[in-house]
């Protein structure tokens, strides 16, 4: 891969994380009724896994491609 693909690559990692954390989404998952547990700890865990997961995959990849 070349090397400025790989740098848009992550530059697109960081976006989308950007996207994950903003407020207004986070606040969807925040919102439950009162007798049910809120969803917001979970999003948060499967959003900063997904953000972890793509970054290990992009630099794991091998470069001469």
């Amino acid at each position: 891969m070349k090397r400025s693909q790989h740098n848009e690559r992550l530059l697109a990692v960081i976006a989308f994380a950007a996207v994950l954390f903003t407020p207004p989404l986070i606040l969807i998952f925040d919102q439950h009724a009162a007798d049910t547990p809120s969803w917001l700890p979970m999003y948060l865990f499967i959003a900063w896994l997904a953000v972890i997961a793509l970054v290990a995959w992009l630099m794991e990849r091998p470069r001469d491609r």
